[in-house]
């Protein structure tokens, strides 16, 4: 009897971890975002590290089983993994998440993309012609794809799916309780030069001014004449230089140098584990706190 009991025990456990949705979540923002809706319903993997231009990955044996075994692929969409991510879906070869299936989810579907419309032409550097892909920056557009991912994650689970859309719900209200707050903070910032488009979300809904890109053009590394030409642009003006922890700190080091200007190298992904709010909360956090600083 007991033998039964403990194998019937056994059995309902199996059963219970098989049931979870498994997420794999290109890039840990969108990670964070499905631990965050889908709880402990979800098990999430997330194959790009944080610290890593996702632009610029390569297709690993890492991210294939993880695509392997997924029901749900997240993925930010908007071609930012191009360059990786069919790949790994090819090797992977799980019909459950290729794209047009209910388990492949792009968040930037989900959204209107600022920047669209550029020629697909080399010679403009690493365009996006459907729009900015980094969505992510911007908190409001967040709670958009939170909603959208609730969802599609009830679709794969429909008995949790109330309670994800309740999380969806806590993520807008979580996001929003700051916003007039990180408005406010930086209101009477003069603005900032990025090392690449990828806060543009962030400056445009707070409203603070770009003052110029240390990349000649997207994907382009800085130039001696391009670097040049930007002090001659800001001398005498006030500002700060951001750039992210992947991008190399030479440019901001020249601005430093010229124009007197602090530079800030802050993270535009959460911890690869982060499973909490809070820490999208903190990581945006630490950009207004930067842009206020001036």
């Amino acid at each position: 009897m007991k033998k039964w009991i403990l194998g019937t025990i056994l059995m309902l456990a199996a059963v219970a971890a098989s049931a979870e949705v498994r997420v794999a979540a290109t890039v840990p923002n969108m990670g964070l975002l499905a631990r965050a809706i889908g709880g402990d319903a979800v098990e999430v993997t997330v194959m790009a590290p944080p610290d890593r231009d996702a632009h610029y990955l390569e297709a690993r044996p890492s991210m294939m089983a993880a695509l392997r075994r997924a029901d749900l692929l997240v993925a930010v969409g908007a071609e930012l993994e191009v360059g990786w991510l069919p790949a790994a879906l090819q090797g992977a070869n799980n019909p459950r998440v290729q794209v047009g299936r209910t388990g492949y989810f792009e968040g930037a579907a989900h959204v209107d993309l600022i920047e669209a419309g550029a020629a697909a032409d080399r010679a403009g550097g690493d365009v996006h012609p459907v729009g900015n892909p980094h969505f992510y920056m911007d908190p409001e557009r967040m709670a958009e794809v939170a909603y959208a991912l609730a969802q599609r994650l009830g679709q794969l689970d429909e008995d949790n799916a109330d309670r994800f859309m309740e999380n969806a719900e806590r993520f807008e209200e979580a996001v929003m309780a700051r916003m007039d707050g990180w408005e406010d903070r930086v209101s009477d910032a003069p603005g900032a030069v990025l090392y690449h488009k990828d806060i543009n979300y962030l400056m445009r809904r707070l409203d603070v001014s770009i003052l110029g890109y240390l990349e000649p053009l997207p994907g382009i590394p800085p130039t001696a004449s391009h670097l040049r030409e930007l002090v001659r642009e800001l001398q005498g003006r006030e500002g700060i230089t951001l750039y992210t922890d992947f991008q190399p700190s030479r440019g901001a080091d020249f601005l430093e140098r010229e124009l007197g200007w602090s530079s800030r190298q802050l993270p535009s992904q959460v911890a690869a584990d982060a499973d909490d709010i809070q820490a999208y909360i903190d990581m945006i956090d630490a950009w207004v706190e930067a842009l206020a600083s001036v």
